[in-house]
């Protein structure tokens, strides 16, 4: 996580500026009002997953909460180093025994195309968190490397390289790695999340 980069003092202007109050924010995303207030004094370091919940009360998506000023390049082709890092400040949830990195990185302007292709590192242990993801829009993936425990609804698989998967994305789910080795996915969502 950048040492620079104050979450809860980012969060708490967002929050100002929508003009509303840690409670109103906290009944949006579907969450403890206690939670707000912690994440705004730093007082925790929110999962992946539940900062998503926390910023689609607000409207916002991870890359605009992370980098507002950001342009990212045009293409129609892109160099490794113009990746968007979207992720590699959030903390996420490590599984014990686990560091937990996750790295998500997108290529091009989603907004503009509609599109979010991500390129996704799970470190060993990695865990998008406890609080399923939800978001209307669609998403598939295809195992690069490793393996990957993909949840989707009461459905669990664990995926190898190679495999694939594709879902409605309003169906709660949650992604995770189980091995000691790093997993990398290749994945596309539309409309974008993040």
């Amino acid at each position: 996580m950048d040492e620079k980069f104050d979450i809860g003092a980012r969060l708490n202007a967002m929050r100002a500026a929508a003009g509303l109050s840690q409670r109103q924010l906290a009944e949006r995303a579907g969450v403890p009002h206690a939670q707000i207030s912690n994440v705004e004094t730093n007082k925790v370091s929110p999962s992946v997953s539940t900062l998503r919940k926390i910023l689609n009360g607000l409207g916002v998506g991870m890359g605009d909460f992370f980098e507002p000023e950001r342009s990212p390049p045009k293409g129609p082709f892109f160099s490794v180093h113009e990746l968007v890092d979207l992720t590699s400040k959030v903390a996420a949830s490590p599984i014990a025994g686990g560091d937990g990195t996750l790295i998500f990185r997108q290529i091009g302007d989603a907004r503009a195309h509609n599109l979010q292709i991500l390129h996704e590192i799970y470190g060993p242990h990695a865990d998008t968190g406890e609080t399923r993801l939800q978001h209307a829009s669609s998403e598939g993936g295809y195992v690069v490397e490793g393996e990957l425990e993909v949840t989707v609804g009461d459905d669990v698989r664990v995926l190898k390289a190679g495999e694939a998967y594709l879902f409605d994305s309003r169906i709660p789910h949650r992604f995770r790695n189980l091995s000691d080795r790093q997993t990398i996915v290749i994945s596309a969502c539309s409309p974008p999340y993040l």
